[in-house]
């Protein structure tokens, strides 16, 4: 059974309470106030100096930028609360956060979390769930989150953390480059919706399209990684694993990702109009992008910023290209409250977090899409009148999101296939049938130990090598070493 029809059928699962709170109000704002102070204390009547308010941390992560922008946010909060003073902490990554923590450092009241560190969050009980908590305060979000993100952030048939930002890969264009107007004029294949995307033939035409030899403008790059690989491949009718739910294997050799990456590797590997080794030397494809000089690449919205502020860089998105169906991949952030913290006063300030206003420091800021749909809906994200015009195409492609399995050894994985993944896309000579047969089922079989401890290979089977003592043998694990 996969996860999704699992959690549908639990009872009190984390869809029927959705639905069960779809009926109150749809904003998301806090309480009235209560005399007593609990649960809702930083509605008291009587305000009291900060020095004398307990205190509430609240951890994020992130660039400069984003972490200021959650500061606005606290910021509000405190200039409005009246017994508790919230204090901002902060950490360049959800896993040097969690690092922390597991090094024995305090965890604090409320935090955000990347959906990758969630298990090792709830398997820790460092969280406390948050169906009831968001109950007693009505708080609805049933018709305002989209379902995976509800899911991606629920175990044991309740909400562990609540979902807060979304990263979908898009296609970023350098709109002077990908000119679809010119591109029409020409007859050549244009999409007719900006907000779908392109399908293969127009994505290809765009390519060589963009590419300028007299300017020195290259068409189109990809990252040589399986994060990258993956919505094509989803696009083509394939997967990355050979199951999303318990995988065993990367499923690269499969008769749909192959053809999908032949159909891919043709334009990677063209050096006249993607970027080659010796550019990828000088500078990294977004370099390229912002020098003018590079015409399509994937991303996320955390980019947007720095692209706004590069002069004369005309810039737009799409969603990702298609293969086949409409499809891209992407993270997710949720914010979770500490077992060991303020549990009331943290929930009134998540009730805070999520609401409209909220919201709006860090949509404004423009590093994450909201994952409270109406914010994300809203001008206070969309910014009409500001770079990139088609911004609803981060709305989009929310709507054809398909979150992968999060791996345990995800950096013992791209160690031990990213070379030959890399080796792939850097190759100049002409793409081969049997090269890509041979090239992913070694990918393949180079995930197997990583991702199936107990898998074992025929080759270090007793009966694949009879002289071979169990302790000669490497252990499934060892087989693949990370890269130095």
């Amino acid at each position: 059974m996969t996860r999704r029809r699992a959690l549908l059928r639990r009872t009190g699962c984390a869809v029927a309470v959705c639905l069960a709170l779809a009926s109150c109000s749809t904003e998301a704002s806090p309480p009235d106030p209560d005399p007593s102070g609990s649960p809702s204390e930083s509605a008291s009547p009587d305000p009291q100096p900060p020095e004398q308010r307990a205190t509430l941390t609240y951890g994020v992560f992130g660039s400069a930028a984003e972490v200021a922008a959650s500061q606005e946010v606290v910021d509000a909060y405190n200039a409005q609360a009246t017994t508790v003073e919230v204090e901002l902490l902060s950490w360049p990554t959800s896993r040097a956060m969690v690092r922390d923590l597991d090094e024995g450092a305090k965890a604090p009241d409320i935090y955000q979390v990347s959906r990758d560190e969630l298990a090792g969050v709830v398997d820790a009980e460092r969280n406390v769930p948050l169906f009831g908590l968001l109950e007693d305060r009505d708080v609805s979000y049933g018709d305002n989150y989209p379902l995976d993100t509800i899911e991606a952030f629920s175990r044991d048939t309740d909400l562990q953390c609540m979902p807060y930002g979304i990263s979908p890969m898009v296609l970023y264009l350098n709109t002077d480059l990908v000119d679809f107007d010119r591109m029409a004029l020409r007859e050549l294949p244009v999409p007719e919706d900006p907000l779908r995307g392109m399908d293969i033939e127009q994505f290809t035409a765009a390519i060589n399209f963009a590419t300028r030899p007299r300017l020195r403008a290259k068409g189109f790059s990809i990252d040589p990684s399986l994060g990258a690989l993956a919505p094509y491949l989803l696009s083509g009718g394939g997967s990355l694993f050979d199951d999303n739910d318990e995988p065993t294997s990367l499923d690269l050799s499969s008769d749909d990702n192959r053809e999908t990456l032949a159909t891919l590797l043709e334009l990677a590997r063209n050096p006249r109009t993607t970027l080659t080794d010796a550019q990828l030397s000088q500078a990294t494809p977004l370099e390229w992008f912002e020098r003018g000089r590079l015409g399509m690449f994937a991303g996320d919205r955390s980019i947007t910023p720095a692209l706004r502020e590069v002069p004369d860089l005309s810039f737009d998105v799409m969603m990702m290209p298609r293969v086949g169906r409409t499809v891209t991949t992407g993270s997710v952030t949720g914010v979770c409250i500490s077992a060991g913290g303020q549990v009331q006063r943290a929930a009134d300030f998540l009730v805070h977090l999520i609401s409209a206003d909220g919201f709006a420091p860090v949509a404004q800021a423009g590093y994450l899409v909201p994952a409270n749909t109406s914010v994300a809906r809203s001008d206070v994200f969309l910014q009409p009148g500001q770079q990139p015009e088609n911004a609803g195409a981060f709305n989009a492609s929310i709507d054809a999101l398909e979150l992968q399995n999060v791996v345990a050894d995800d950096r013992l994985l791209r160690a031990g296939v990213g070379p030959l993944v890399e080796a792939l896309f850097t190759s100049a000579t002409p793409v081969g049938e049997a090269e890509i047969e041979l090239a992913t089922a070694e990918i393949d079989e180079i995930s197997r130990p990583i991702l199936d401890p107990t898998y074992v290979s025929p080759t270090e089977s007793p009966e694949a090598s009879p002289s071979a003592s169990p302790s000669a043998s490497a252990s499934p694990s060892e087989s693949v070493s990370p890269s130095p």
